[in-house]
């Protein structure tokens, strides 16, 4: 399969190796005229993931590449739109596209499958990518599995075939707006569980946090539409459990940069990578609102990152809310 991956982070160099390894035609492109150049002289992407070779079924370009099968966007969620536009600018309106971002749209409070909708009205083939994975992993061929969504499920369930192998494993879902909440949300519970890892509230605080952030997605998820079944599967418990634990997490090292006292410019200045969660916060908060749910989580992160509570007494003013039935 012929596939165009828009977007030259470091999730969208990791799935154009994974599946350039792994007998796909894989083109990687970028904007960036002069990041191309040296991705094509080095054959490596030296600023996200340096310590993986291209292999030769990898292209990298940024001009408009011969028209692919498969359009994946893996840029940041505030990249999709103006991604979405370039292809249609390019005649690829058509074309199966896949998005592997994760957050709502600022200022719309779009998911990514919606905001694709809106830029390519007609195409009946979108689907997104999400579910628990870490780019450097996937570059090392290490196993995971994730999710393929879309309700187009005559297109969907064969893809999903089509892609999976030995090292990454697709499942086929109909459900698009549980698995974009899912993917999107967990993002700022890892932020939180961060917070309480830094300041060393231990692994039973850990552990509520993760249990009542998934509540809190569950709730959202369900208020947009989306079906239970999908947050207890990959792209909403699984995505959580790693992207809350992971090491290689950069919305739980927000957190933790967070009770160490940084300010949050400087944590993302450090950080060198985009970190959904941080604007999810924002609109998370504001679909919550908009449908009168409880998500006492996020509505503390949005206080914190607004000024109007300390670092360290997010843990107590979660602890002290209203007792409540579970």
């Amino acid at each position: 399969m012929q596939i165009c991956i828009i977007g030259a982070g470091a999730w969208g160099t990791a799935l154009a190796i994974h599946f350039a390894q792994n007998s796909q035609q894989v083109c990687l492109w970028t904007r960036d005229a002069e990041h191309a150049a040296a991705m094509c002289a080095e054959r490596i992407n030296s600023g996200y993931l340096k310590d993986f070779p291209f292999p030769d079924q990898l292209a990298v370009a940024d001009t408009p590449p011969p028209k692919p099968e498969l359009v994946i966007i893996a840029t940041p969620t505030a990249g999709l739109r103006g991604s979405l536009q370039t292809i249609r600018q390019w005649g690829w309106g058509d074309i199966p596209v896949l998005t592997a971002c994760k957050g709502f749209e600022q200022g719309s409070g779009l998911l990514p499958h919606q905001v694709a909708r809106e830029e390519l009205p007609g195409n009946t083939r979108i689907g997104i990518l999400s579910g628990p994975s870490f780019a450097q992993e996937l570059a090392q061929q290490l196993p995971c599995a994730v999710t393929l969504a879309s309700d187009n499920t005559a297109w969907i369930e064969p893809l999903a075939a089509a892609l999976s192998s030995a090292v990454l494993r697709l499942y086929a879902n109909d459900d698009m707006v549980g698995v974009g909440v899912g993917g999107a949300v967990k993002n700022v519970m890892a932020i939180a569980v961060g917070i309480a890892d830094g300041l060393q509230y231990g692994l039973n605080a850990r552990a509520a946090l993760m249990t009542r952030g998934l509540a809190e997605i569950n709730r959202l998820a369900l208020a947009l539409g989306a079906k239970q079944t999908t947050l207890m599967g990959l792209a909403g418990m699984g995505d959580l459990i790693l992207t809350c634990t992971g090491s290689l997490s950069r919305n739980r090292q927000v957190g933790l940069k967070l009770a160490e006292g940084k300010p949050l410019p400087v944590i993302l200045s450090e950080l060198g990578h985009v970190a959904e969660g941080v604007y999810t916060i924002r609109e998370a908060g504001a679909q919550a609102a908009k449908l009168g749910i409880e998500m006492p989580i996020t509505r503390i992160l949005n206080e914190l990152l607004d000024g109007r509570v300390d670092v360290n007494d997010v843990a107590e003013r979660l602890m002290l809310r209203e007792i409540r039935s579970e």
